[in-house]
């Protein structure tokens, strides 16, 4: 039964291919273009239906869409920073690759405050609803919760590990029967990490605890480290916080005299020379108080401006200007009029005024009013820190300069040593070093600036005796090559006579020699003349021989 299935198969997809050549041929060069461009859009696509269902899924940061372009803006600079990957989804929902970099830019901005209002504490942390009993679940969500904090607080730069304990107690009900919720937490910061000493960091754990944790309050949390000291006991860390303020403020103070000083050392050393400024006392006194002042100033209108292209100041003010004036002037002229009661009764006028009766008065009355306006305007600013009192102490030295006698060569002490004067720098040239420290610094004589430029000299007596060993030492060695240099020169001429003494026995021993080779020569050949003269047979080698008849031939030519 089974290989004549085999066999029928086999036929059948002989067939089939057969039928497929037949129809291919058949079909003309369009029809197989546009069979080959299905074949290729269908493979296309289930290569892309592959990649996208095997790319990983992205994981939400927050559960809710941020709303606030402002909070938006805020948190996506914040992950920035940190240098945390995300992508924003539909809706501005925060996502991230990944579990792990989730967890951790929800540590971030829950320490930094970064969490948008309204946003539910639950959806954060991703929890799930149990549908089994109410104890089961409630023990599920408190396990759920302490793991959940525990990962966040983790993740967080300066901590190796922490150990959550959440304590979530039963609801009663009656509210003054409630116990409330309280939190645990020992941290185990990372070697080098300031987390133990560093207010704010400690201050962003409790936030995570306090945002993950519904209904737990600052007093119910309890934050050690490894060794058991409390690190959010903020109510007796004000000492702390003060001697903590105290050190920045100091260090900030003595930067800016660093900063001073090597501005103020640095012009002056350029001009005298490091070795002549060495002491420079500076001391800057500031008020480090927070201070908010509101205050309006009333001050003079300009009328004209100053002209910068003249070298004075052409400017005019005027401390108002009349915006309205009214005069008003009344003039009276006649007889007071006195009233003396009914007829038949005599007035109490008194005599001196009666006599005053029926005369003829005058009186004229003037009044001005005019308004004025001025300049005005409120200040409102707040003050912190400022500048008290600079104080500037320099001491500049004079020139020491050997002395040296009429001859140019160094004058020597008594006592031994180098003989030197020394020259003070001038009160004139202590004036400009004065007026450059003060440019320096921003001197204000009405803040109580003091800037004291003096000229002491310093004590060189070491510097001195260096000085006058190393000269001596030279001088010592100059001797040392004059005199090796002279006793060469000696050494020379010496060599030099010699010479000339030797070579001139040389040439006298030479002809003294000749003179007696010669002589010889003059008697053998007399011996030889004579011996022929006489006919006899001498022996005669054949140098001399040849010697002999040169002799002949040239007294023959002769």
């Amino acid at each position: 039964m089974g290989p004549a299935l085999g066999g029928d198969m086999s036929e059948w997809f002989k067939k089939f291919l057969g039928q497929a050549k037949a129809l291919w041929a058949k079909w003309s060069i369009v029809q197989k273009l546009i069979l080959g461009g299905i074949v290729l859009v269908a493979i296309v696509a289930i290569f892309l239906l592959f990649r996208v269902s095997a790319a990983p899924t992205m994981v939400k940061i927050l559960g809710t869409p941020i709303k606030s372009e402002e909070d938006l803006r805020a948190i996506t600079g914040r992950l920035d920073e940190a240098g945390i990957a995300y992508q924003l989804g539909e809706g501005n929902t925060l996502l991230a690759k990944d579990e792990r970099t989730a967890t951790r830019a929800k540590s971030l901005l829950i320490a930094e405050d970064l969490i948008p209002k309204g946003t539910d504490p639950w959806a954060i942390f991703d929890m799930q609803k149990w549908t089994i009993t109410d104890f089961e679940r409630n023990v599920n969500l408190q396990r759920a919760i302490t793991s959940a904090v525990t990962q966040h607080i983790e993740a967080l730069q300066d901590v190796e590990k922490a150990n959550v304990s959440v304590v979530m107690p039963d609801k009663e009900l009656f509210s003054e029967d409630q116990n409330p919720v309280t939190a645990s937490v020992i941290l185990f910061p990372k070697v080098g990490s300031d987390l133990v000493n560093n207010r704010k960091k400690i201050e962003g754990v409790q936030k995570i605890l306090k945002f993950a944790i519904a209904g737990l309050l600052d007093d119910n949390i309890v934050i050690t480290d490894q060794n058991g000291v409390v690190l959010n006991d903020f109510a007796n860390m004000a000492d702390f916080d003060r001697l903590e303020r105290t050190k920045r403020e100091q260090k900030l103070i003595r930067d800016l005299e660093g900063q001073y000083r090597a501005s103020v050392l640095k012009a002056l050393q350029q001009i005298y020379t490091p070795d002549r400024v060495r002491d420079l006392s500076l001391k800057i006194d500031m008020d480090m108080s927070k201070k908010s002042v509101k205050a309006e100033e009333f001050y003079p209108i300009q009328t004209k401006p100053d002209n910068p292209n003249t070298p004075y100041d052409e400017s005019e003010y005027a401390n108002s200007i009349t915006r309205s004036k009214s005069t008003t002037s009344t003039t009276w002229e006649g007889t007071g009029f006195n009233p003396e009661g009914p007829a038949g009764a005599e007035g109490q006028t008194a005599p001196a005024y009666k006599d005053l009766q029926n005369t003829v008065g005058k009186m004229t009355q003037s009044a001005i009013t005019q308004n004025e306006e001025i300049n005005k305007r409120a200040i409102d600013q707040d003050v912190s820190p400022t500048m008290q009192r600079v104080t500037v102490s320099v001491n500049i030295d004079g020139v020491w300069r050997w002395k040296y006698d009429a001859k140019g060569k160094v004058k020597m002490r008594p006592e031994g040593g180098i003989d030197r004067e020394y020259v003070p720098i001038d009160p004139t040239e202590l004036k400009k070093a004065e007026a450059l420290v003060q440019g320096a610094i921003g001197f204000n004589k009405g803040r109580g600036d003091i800037v004291t430029v003096q000229n002491i000299s310093y004590d060189r007596t070491g510097q001195f005796k260096d000085e006058d060993q190393g000269y001596f030492r030279q001088q010592q060695v100059n001797r040392i090559i004059l005199y090796s240099l002279l006793g060469l020169a000696v050494l020379m001429v010496a060599f030099i006579v010699f010479r000339v003494i030797s070579r001139e026995l040389e040439r006298r021993r030479r002809i003294s020699e000749e003179k007696r080779a010669l002589e010889q020569q003059m008697l053998r050949e007399n011996a030889i003349r004579q011996a022929e003269e006489q006919s006899i047979e001498v022996s005669m080698s054949v140098e001399e021989r040849k010697r002999l008849e040169l002799q002949e031939h040239a007294i023959n030519m002769a």
